[in-house]
């Protein structure tokens, strides 16, 4: 045996590590194993929550598609013709708004495909919300709307002396304008978004002819999903978003949330609502919970799609989560107790309202993936007087993760990798889904998510200055993802050791998920100064 006397540091460690053991030993039984099997109990009955949720949705998209009417068959709709005597004087004046921030790698494509749109001239106007801090974009974009404008294009550039409320000021701001009042509807596109120019004509009937109808929606489809494995992952989520539950909410609720762009209001439905308001970064589902307790309908029009950009940055996509994750949380704190009091609505509209579109969407599922499958499981194996069931462990998250993969069938063999990426985001959208609840710091972070359009294909045409390695140190390690991998890490190596459920396997593809985002290794690696 090694004398320890010679070493009085090892000496010191071998004496801590002891009592760190007995410690163990004496708070374990009494006081760890209670705490972790309440937690276990607690996670089931949240995993059990979801299940149904994803099953209850599975089982409704099936009977939509096999018997439900199509959105013209269910509502009336009428297509819109120019008469040869009357002229235009039967289509309403439209007004499209494009808020924008810093584009300048996107802003020519949106405000062409917007005046584009195949509506008579004099019943369209185009609405420019021009929120750029740089001089030289905010340049760009009013000589792009002073060329249309030379064309014959109704289009107004708008600019604010601040950027109070983000897009929400934005919006709120341009129907302030005599001509904005002047109009019946208004649509809403972001930077990167691409109207195809018979969208109006598509859309609008749904509302001249449908006088309960305040939002129509369309889908988003992606022009970049094939870029890199981020943008395939962000493309699998989103697709079950749009094919699953928003179909599900409109077709049995007329109620969903708005998106933020990509869709055309009813103004009167907006007024009516109370308008715009800053008090989340979700101003969209603000908007569309306010007009939805008011007895305002939604339809979402799954054929009706419109062209976007996803975030292919890891950066620029961590932040656009925070924010999409923080906004709802924070916005049911503010509103639960006005949906639960509301007497517009029927007592069942305000459950879904509350339970499921809220409390298992927005916060139990954010929260259940990353506790329990990055915190609770992992340490079940450190302590092994805590069972967890294997429905609880397997059989439920397989038939949770089949029933998220219906959106996308093209990606089915991507789906593992797919699953190891949502326990990462979890991380990110667990903590933002707490400061949204608590309404702490970064509740109200606005951080205009990064598009990049064509800056990919250009970026050898021009020399990129270095960065410092400090920099780029900072930009790419994530601490707190790398933390967590090592505490997998010797979860994994604990188990492979003494476990008996080979829990390992899970843990060590984990663990190099965690460790690829720590690095940085996710998304398009982007040159910049």
């Amino acid at each position: 045996m090694a004398d320890f006397a010679q070493f009085p540091g090892l000496d010191y460690a071998a004496g801590a590590g002891r009592q760190a053991g007995l410690l163990w030993e004496i708070v374990r039984a009494p006081l760890i194993v209670p705490v972790l099997n309440l937690c276990v109990y607690i996670c089931l009955a949240m995993s059990i929550m979801v299940f149904i949720e994803r099953l209850y949705m599975g089982v409704v998209i099936v009977l939509v598609k096999l018997f439900w009417k199509k959105p013209e068959k269910r509502y009336k709709w009428e297509p819109l013709e120019e008469d040869v005597e009357s002229g235009s004087a039967d289509f309403p004046v439209v007004l499209v708004q494009i808020p924008m921030y810093n584009e300048k790698e996107v802003y020519k494509i949106s405000i062409g495909a917007a005046c584009n749109l195949s509506w008579p001239a004099d019943k369209l106007v185009i609405q420019v919300l021009d929120d750029s801090t740089d001089l030289y974009i905010k340049d760009l974009v009013e000589k792009e709307c002073l060329r249309w404008a030379s064309n014959g294009v109704n289009i107004r550039y708008q600019i604010r002396e601040t950027r109070g409320g983000y897009k929400a000021g934005a919006l709120k701001e341009g129907l302030k304008h005599d001509y904005a009042k002047a109009c019946e509807y208004v649509v809403i596109f972001d930077a990167d978004f691409r109207p195809e120019p018979d969208f109006l004509r598509r859309a609008v009937p749904f509302l001249i002819h449908n006088s309960d109808i305040a939002l129509v929606q369309a889908r988003w489809r992606f022009v970049n999903s094939n870029e890199c494995l981020l943008t395939r992952m962000q493309e699998m989520s989103l697709d079950y978003h749009f094919k699953v539950e928003q179909e599900v909410g409109s077709s049995t609720h007329a109620f969903f949330g708005f998106n933020g762009t990509g869709g055309i209001w009813r103004l009167a439905a907006i007024e009516e609502a109370g308008g715009w308001k800053d008090r989340t970064t979700v101003e969209d589902m603000d908007l569309a919970v306010r007009a939805g307790l008011r007895g305002w309908k939604f339809l979402y029009l799954g054929d009706l799609q419109v062209k976007s950009e996803l975030p292919s940055t890891f950066k620029a996509f961590r932040f656009q989560q925070h924010r999409w994750s923080c906004g709802p949380a924070n916005l049911f704190r503010k509103m639960v107790f006005y949906i639960a009091t509301n007497k517009k609505v029927s007592l069942y509209k305000k459950f879904y309202v509350i339970y499921s579109f809220f409390f298992v969407r927005k916060l139990i599922a954010h929260m259940f993936t990353f506790i329990f499958y990055c915190v609770i499981l992992p340490l079940t194996i450190l302590v092994p007087e805590v069972d967890v069931p294997k429905w609880g462990a397997i059989y439920i998250p397989c038939i949770i993760t089949i029933l998220n993969s219906v959106g996308t069938p093209r990606s089915f063999h991507l789906l593992f990798f797919w699953v190891l990426f949502e326990n990462v985001m979890s991380f990110h959208r667990t903590k933002a889904t707490f400061i949204g609840l608590l309404e702490a710091k970064r509740a109200n972070e606005w951080v205009v998510t990064e598009k990049l359009g064509d800056a990919l294909k250009n970026k050898n045409k021009a020399a990129v200055p270095k960065k410092s390695l400090s920099k780029l140190l900072g930009d790419r390690i994530l601490p707190q993802e790398l933390g967590f991998a090592l505490f997998l890490f010797f979860c994994g190596c604990y188990d492979f050791l003494y476990g008996k459920n080979n829990y390992f396997i899970y843990l060590f593809l984990q663990v190099i998920t965690f460790t690829i985002a720590g690095f940085g290794y996710m998304g398009t690696i982007v040159p910049s100064s």
